[in-house]
């Protein structure tokens, strides 16, 4: 049996990791990470409960071939539970391929710092136990080792994921600062409009009333003693 642990402290609030860690696969990072699928989700006492199916392609040498077989994905059992109350994630990890001869059990938690609210702590620790093959623990220290490399790239995509949504976020304020100048201008231009159109019918009504009262007054008022004929 190999035990493997380590711990990690992100720069980010506690919010912002586990959002990231949601959606942490795929990406160009870990590309060995082929995706994930949702087998159950529920909230129970407000705490959110997931069980996925991971897809994944472990690089074993080729001498190994004959031992564990010719399998290109490999699949994981992963059960999470998310507190949001707490600020707590925990995900455990089981493999599903080669079970019979291989078990790695990992458990990987996000907490806030306990010294600085606004960074996170990973912990991470893997139990890594092989069966009934040759040079067992020569292969344990071998899955150990891809475990603490794909640990590292595993921080590294963390990171990768949080800058994309912070672009994300960026661009979409920026979509909704262009679309509320446009729709301020397209008002703005609709008001002028209506200003202008309004104006000139009042323009129109008016010159209307005063063409009319001078047909009035004319047909009204008497004629001069100039301008009647004379008998």
């Amino acid at each position: 049996m190999k035990v493997w642990m380590s711990e990690h402290i992100f720069n980010h609030p506690w919010e912002t990791v586990a959002s990231a860690a949601w959606r942490k696969y795929p990406n160009p990072i870990t590309p060995s990470v082929l995706g994930t699928d949702v087998i159950d989700r529920k909230v129970v006492n407000g705490v959110l409960h997931t069980h996925r199916l991971v897809s994944s392609q472990w690089g074993f040498p080729r001498w190994t071939k004959p031992l564990l077989g010719d399998t290109n994905i490999c699949y994981a059992s992963e059960r999470s539970e998310v507190d949001p109350g707490n600020r707590q994630m925990v995900l455990k990890t089981k493999n599903l391929t080669f079970y019979n001869y291989i078990t790695v059990d990992e458990t990987v938690t996000y907490t806030p710092h306990p010294q600085d609210d606004n960074k996170t702590l990973l912990t991470q620790e893997a139990v890594v136990k092989v069966y009934g093959v040759p040079l067992t623990h020569y292969m344990e220290d071998l899955l150990a080792s891809n475990i603490s490399f794909n640990a590292g790239k595993g921080r590294q995509a963390i990171e990768w994921v949080i800058d994309k949504i912070d672009t994300e976020v960026k661009d979409l304020a920026n979509t909704a600062a262009k679309t509320t100048d446009e729709l301020f201008t397209t008002t703005r231009r609709q008001i002028d409009d209506l200003t202008t159109i309004t104006k000139r019918s009042m323009d129109e009504i008016q010159n209307a009333a005063k063409k009319s009262f001078e047909e009035v007054h004319n047909l009204t008022t008497p004629p001069s003693s100039s301008s009647m004929p004379k008998l």
